[in-house]
Order: C-alpha cells, then structure tokens, then sequence
C-alpha cells in the first residue's frame, strides 16, 4: 500500500525545525524526515483488532508539528518510529467488529490504552478516563499514544490501519463523509468544552478560531451554559464562522484585551515590557491557538481564580498569571468516555456544513501540508488525505 511515513532522521528533524520559522510548509516538507513509501499493511495485533481502510483522514496542528520539527522533545517516548501519522479518520470496515459488519463506515478514537494494549486496565482507563492512560508505551503494541504515532498500527495516511474493536464507532447513514471525519476533532472540543466546567452566565474567552476554537465554541453552546463567549480570530471567514456559531462577540487578537476589559470592566496595566495584563477579566479562557502568544492572551486575560484550559497543543509561556491570579491551568487532551459519542450526535448541526474543507492525494503530500499550515488565511477549516481512490 501507499502511506505516508514519518522515519528516524536528526539531521532532516532539525532541518525541517530551522526551515519551518523562515519559509512556507512546503519547505519544510520538503527537508522533514517524512516520505511517500510503499510498504505493507500492518498485521492484525491480536483477536480484537480489525482492518480499516481510511477514506479520509485529516491534518491536524499536532501533525504540522511533527513534520516542521516543532513538536515537544515531552512527546519522544511516546511514540515509536517509524509511524504513519493520521488520527482523524473515518474509513471502512474491512473485517466484521462486534455490531459492526465489514463495509460499515467508521471513525476512531484513536487512544491506544491498556484495553487496546491488552492489559488490566490502569486507574485512568479503569475510571473512564482513557485518555490518561499509564500505559501507552507498554504490552503487546510498540509505544504510542495513539494510532498515528505508533509503529504497529499504522495511520490514517495510508491505504489501511489497523485498529481496537474498542476504537470504532459507526458513522450515521446520513453523515457524509467529509463531515464524519471531523468526529475526532469535534470530540476532543467536546472534551475541552466540558473540562471549562463553565457554570450558568460565565463568560468565557476563546483564543483561536481555526479548526480547534470553532469546534470548542460549537461545543460549548450546545453542552455547557456559558453566558457570553468571545471569540479571538485572525481571519474574516474564521470571523463569520464563530458568529454563526454562536459567538457573542469575534474580535482581532490585538483588540481581544480591549474587548474583554469591556465587557468585564477590568483594569488594563501595561508593564515594562512585554503585553498588556488585566486586573479582572473572563471567568474562563480557552487557548486554542496552540501558540505562545495566544496563551498569554488567555491567562492575562482571564480574572483572579479563573481557569485556563489548553485545547491546543502548549507553547511556552510567561506563568506569571498563573502564580499572581491564582489561575486554575486545566490541560484538556483527546477525548474521553462518551466525548465521541456526542460528537458524532453534534455534526447534525447544519451549521457545520459551512466548515470549508479540502481533501488531496497522498501524492500531493507537499501542497496538502502547505495548505493546511495557511488554512485559516485561505478560509478552510480542515485538510487532508482522500484516500477513496488510492491502492490499499
């Protein structure tokens, strides 16, 4: 089959590092230790383990992250080398699961915990809370921490993984593709909507817009009862679309302060050096922007005793808030117990269809990771791989 791998290469990790601050995403495709290859299929692990051929699988920020050689050093023992990314999938059964017949379609929770792993479930999985897993370097699988950075089982960008019974859910007859496999992303905002813990009337300011802040305030309208929810975005369309969405109010990141001091009627201090902080602020912010300066928004925008909550993968930040405020910093990391379940019931929402989406060959690996890297500018919410026509 065709796939897509990600290999062992320092020289070609740092490369893609130094090249991903200075030119286009395609660059650093182009350096990264990333090739098209033709390999075989992973074989089944054991008896509870099933093909699945993906018919589309997106790009995600953590992806982005470990072609530019940006992803967290933290991450390293956590994966096994070398492995096919993609974990945002929805594919077709090749083999009968339990209540699910070959040829069903399916999306993945992609956690490969103790069950996966076949082993007496740890404290985390055996209270529901899978995605803390203890164990996700040991038993019978290589190390990872999820399918798409494990070695055994293969990834989304290829012709076919392998994966748990325990991973699959089935899509609804009248989920289109192109919208089931935003299932995974949706429920990792469910997850995050629901680790805010908001209560009646909070308000709450989300940072990001791209595919992670949209889906998180979609999330949060429909499950949590947060009064007023504004909305940090970069781009006009991303602007359009966290109104629709149910944003009280969408601002610029350089007037997201202005606004929240506002509505909140905080004090702005400006210190020395560095951005602006406030003395008040929202009840809850939620950085899912993935960058250093959007988590400084959210914790210097958030009031004494808020809660942060990291639905983007972490950059490093100025903590000062959380020490001087008393912030609650909440991480909030793919999904857990019935998160998918609810996802998959929210993408009826006809609001979602207006998501823009654009779907490319594994051939066409380079344009596709360029694009997603420049997909909030070009107004797209999602990219990926159509694998529907490739060889499996």
């Amino acid at each position: 089959m065709r796939a897509l791998e990600v290999y062992r290469s320092l020289p070609r990790y740092l490369a893609a590092r130094v090249v991903s601050g200075r030119l286009p995403a395609v660059a650093a495709a182009g350096v990264a230790p990333l090739r098209l290859t033709t390999r075989s299929a992973p074989p089944l692990p054991g008896p509870q383990w099933v093909r699945v051929r993906p018919r589309l699988s997106g790009i995600c920020g953590s992806d982005l992250a470990t072609v530019a050689g940006t992803a967290p050093f933290y991450l390293s023992p956590l994966v096994s080398l070398p492995f096919i990314p993609g974990h945002e999938v929805v594919g077709e059964l090749l083999d009968d699961a339990p209540g699910l017949p070959a040829g069903s379609r399916v999306v993945l929770n992609p956690v490969l915990s103790c069950r996966a792993r076949n082993l007496e479930g740890c404290p985390a999985c055996s209270s529901g809370a899978a995605n803390r897993c203890a164990r996700v370097t040991l038993g019978h699988l290589s190390p990872g921490l999820q399918t798409g950075f494990c070695a055994d089982t293969g990834g989304g960008w290829s012709g076919q993984l392998v994966a748990h019974c325990s991973q699959l859910h089935a899509v609804p007859d009248d989920v289109p593709d192109e919208r089931a496999v935003l299932a995974e992303p949706l429920a990792c905002a469910v997850h995050a909507a629901r680790r805010t813990f908001a209560e009646p009337g909070c308000s709450v300011l989300v940072v990001g817009a791209g595919m992670v802040g949209l889906l998180v305030l979609h999330a949060l309208r429909a499950l949590t009862p947060a009064g007023r929810i504004t909305v940090v975005a970069k781009h006009p369309r991303q602007a359009r679309l966290a109104r629709d969405l149910g944003a009280d109010e969408v601002v610029l990141p350089k007037a997201a302060l202005t606004a929240v001091r506002r509505s909140t009627a905080a004090i702005r201090l400006s210190p020395e050096r560095g951005s602006d902080l406030l003395l008040g602020g929202v009840d809850i912010a939620v950085e899912c922007a993935g960058s250093a300066s959007g988590l400084e928004q959210a914790l210097r925008a958030t009031r004494a005793g808020g809660r942060v909550v990291l639905a983007g993968m972490p950059a490093p930040a100025d903590l000062s808030p959380v020490w001087f405020r008393e912030l609650e910093l909440v991480g909030s990391y793919a999904s857990a117990g019935d998160d998918l379940a609810v996802a998959l019931r929210l993408l009826a929402d006809p609001h979602l269809d207006a998501l823009r989406t654009s779907w490319h060959p594994l051939s066409r690996y380079r344009e596709a990771l360029d694009e997603a890297g420049d997909a909030g500018r070009l107004g797209l919410a999602k990219v990926g791989f159509d694998l529907r026509k490739e060889s499996a």
